[in-house]
């Protein structure tokens, strides 16, 4: 087989994964305790080394399954990160995701594992090379998609409350909503289906779930309306 390319230089490409989950009134990013060389011991985001005979994709895929045991989830690319000193071990370029899950499906006995724990977005800390500029360009991002898509709820279980609901949404903007105006966007838009049964846990009267309908919302986008929170 002919090789080509011979002449240029070879380099490495990786995928760094900023697995993010909500629970409380936060959202959580997944962080570990490098096990490698360099910077072994220090806190670093997911990654891997794309192979071979893997597309992007399933590398983050791969690399968000070994970390959370939980497999299609939400993923959508940040961007690319090449400057040259960027890692000390090696020329390397990264691709950078983020992936949302629902923290009740998450693999606990994986977090002592792999060194990782959760943490609050808004006390990280210092992180290796350049993973925290990946977290704060995540972040600015996810703010922008959840306000036209509704891809926060791929961070709450499929039922849910409204309370529940309007914590995940003042997480992500970080400041306070106003509930009815909140709960009158929602409604106005006819993408939740109200379920018959309650959480009680926090009131004796309880709050009922609902569940959000992606039929709804495809006809939404059909008739020309959009998503807005």
């Amino acid at each position: 087989m002919t090789k080509f390319y011979l002449q240029e230089d070879k380099l490495y490409v990786s995928v760094d994964c900023i697995i993010l989950g909500f629970k409380g009134n936060a959202i959580n990013v997944l962080i570990i305790k490098r096990k490698f060389e360099p910077l072994k011991g220090e806190r670093s985001l997911m990654g891997g080394f794309v192979r071979r005979n893997e597309n992007i994709e399933d590398t983050v895929s791969r690399v968000v399954y070994d970390y959370t045991g939980i497999q299609n989830v939400y993923m959508e690319q940040v961007g690319a990160y090449g400057d040259v000193g960027r890692d000390i071990g090696e020329r390397v370029v990264s691709i950078v995701y983020y992936a949302l899950i629902d923290m009740e499906l998450f693999d606990e006995k994986l977090e002592k594992e792999n060194n990782a724990e959760w943490v609050d977005i808004n006390n990280v800390g210092q992180l290796i090379l350049d993973h925290n500029r990946f977290l704060d360009d995540t972040l600015k991002l996810m703010k922008r998609r959840t306000a036209t898509r509704p891809v926060g709820f791929n961070l709450l279980p499929e039922k849910f409350t409204l309370p529940q609901l309007q914590l995940l949404y003042e997480a992500i903007y970080q400041r306070p909503l106003d509930k009815r105006n909140f709960r009158k966007k929602l409604f106005d838009m006819d993408i939740l289906e109200k379920l018959d049964e309650k959480d009680k846990q926090l009131s004796r009267k309880g709050a009922y779930y609902y569940r959000f309908n992606k039929g709804k919302y495809d006809r939404l986008l059909e008739d020309g309306d959009y998503f807005s929170l």
